[in-house]
């Protein structure tokens, strides 16, 4: 799929949007520390501040459930990026005006804002689909979630020391670097979508009922919709519950919580970064992405069952390694569904399928884990959340499975893609 060039007469290619995602991540890992203590500071108690909390992180989810189709069909007609431009925009002025509040309507107007105004993870996907062959993307995704991984290696770290300094800074840097990622985007960035393959923008088909039914016309891969769906929802339920999980399970604080999301970090940077392409010379993409999902299943199970605080460790890791590789599959089969000509509605409608899931998983996680929080550290039914998280990812591997079995075709050994260079 031959790429297309910038005014600039660059041609667009992976290690742009490679640097785009990275600076992104970053910026976005940076406040996440600090966060949930910025809301603190504008409550009276723990039981108030996890309220607001939750209502600051379920106010950015529902704004990007409702702006991620529009951005995503926006990038469809005018190109990827000026919509990444429109993103930086609105995470710069986020941060900054979040680090500036002195109330806590200002924080959650903020988000709400930040939320309809970015959806760069969407956009991302659709410009790497741009310049992609379908049998190479799930290589290129992958390569893309390493981005996000080396991120949240170096954004939550970052953050967590910024924040020992002073809890406004980590918000303060995050907005320079997302200033910093749009002066690269209006100067270096090359636009990959050619106008010749641009849709009209319509807004009787960005609604959130046209978005979802956009979806379910994907007849061909309409279960791994459904898969895609189930496993975020348990990824946003283990964010949920992660920090107050491991504070009553094991006594962790935030450092022990930076820790962790470092290895996760660090891991998943590791797996599709490095092995992904490994993998994919011996094993299809629908191999990758069941046997990912059935690990995963096993790594929430671990995570429900484990005692001390280096059982979680271990479960990151061999978990992390196994199935590290299922969501680039997933959204490789799911990319080569669709015309090159809606890959940003299409990733746009994913993405706010992605933000649903993150509205709905703090209403299930938080009043499960809320139910078993008074028992004993060693308590069986503590790890409650997380045996709802494994019963997700069960069935994700169940559909796919049975998806796979009726469409072999789909998610074909990806050999002969992986010879050559992102």
């Amino acid at each position: 799929m031959p790429s297309t060039t910038s005014p600039r007469g660059r041609a667009a290619a992976m290690p742009f949007i490679l640097v785009t995602v990275l600076i992104d991540m970053i910026s976005i890992g940076l406040i996440v520390p600090v966060l949930p203590i910025l809301v603190g500071t504008f409550t009276t108690d723990p039981t108030a501040q996890t309220w607001w909390y939750g209502v600051v992180t379920g106010v950015f989810a529902l704004a990007n459930f409702f702006g991620s189709p529009v951005l995503g069909a926006l990038s469809d007609a005018y190109g990827r990026r000026r919509v990444l431009l429109l993103g930086f925009c609105g995470l710069a002025t986020s941060f900054f005006v979040t680090g500036l509040a002195t109330a806590l309507w200002m924080i959650i107007a903020v988000r709400a804002f930040s939320g309809a105004m970015q959806s760069n993870a969407a956009v991302a996907n659709a410009y790497v689909a741009d310049i992609t062959p379908p049998q190479d993307r799930a290589r290129r995704f992958g390569l893309l979630g390493a981005m996000f991984g080396i991120g949240f290696i170096l954004g939550p770290a970052l953050g967590g020391f910024l924040g020992s300094i002073h809890l406004h800074l980590p918000f303060f840097v995050a907005g320079t670097l997302s200033l910093i990622n749009l002066a690269y985007g209006c100067f270096v960035l090359p636009e990959s979508l050619p106008p010749e393959r641009r849709q009209p923008f319509q807004w009787r088909k960005v609604h959130p009922l046209a978005t979802f039914s956009r979806l379910v016309k994907l007849e061909t891969v309409r279960p791994l919709i459904l898969v895609a769906g189930l496993a975020t929802l348990a990824q946003f339920a283990l964010h949920t519950c992660w920090v107050l999980y491991t504070h009553f399970r094991f006594g962790w604080g935030p450092r022990e919580v930076g820790y962790s999301l470092f290895t996760v970090g660090l891991v998943s940077a590791i797996v599709q970064g490095v092995l992904l392409r490994h993998l994919l010379k011996h094993f299809s993409t629908r191999t990758l992405a069941v046997g990912g999902l059935a690990a995963s299943c096993l790594t929430y199970l671990a995570f429900g069952l484990a005692t001390q605080g280096w059982e979680m460790y271990l479960a990151i890791v061999i978990g992390g390694l196994v199935g590290g590789g299922a969501q680039a599959a997933i959204t490789s089969v799911i990319s080569g569904a669709v015309k090159a000509s809606e890959q940003g509605s299409t990733m746009g409608s994913i993405s706010s399928l992605n933000s649903l899931a993150a509205v709905i998983a703090p209403l299930i996680a938080t009043p499960l884990l809320a139910t078993v929080s008074h028992l004993p550290r060693d308590a069986f039914w503590l790890g409650l959340p997380f045996f709802f998280c494994a019963a997700l990812q069960g069935v994700s591997a169940w559909v796919a499975h049975r998806y796979f079995a009726q469409h072999p075709q789909a998610g074909a050994p990806a050999a002969a893609a992986t010879q050559t260079a992102p």
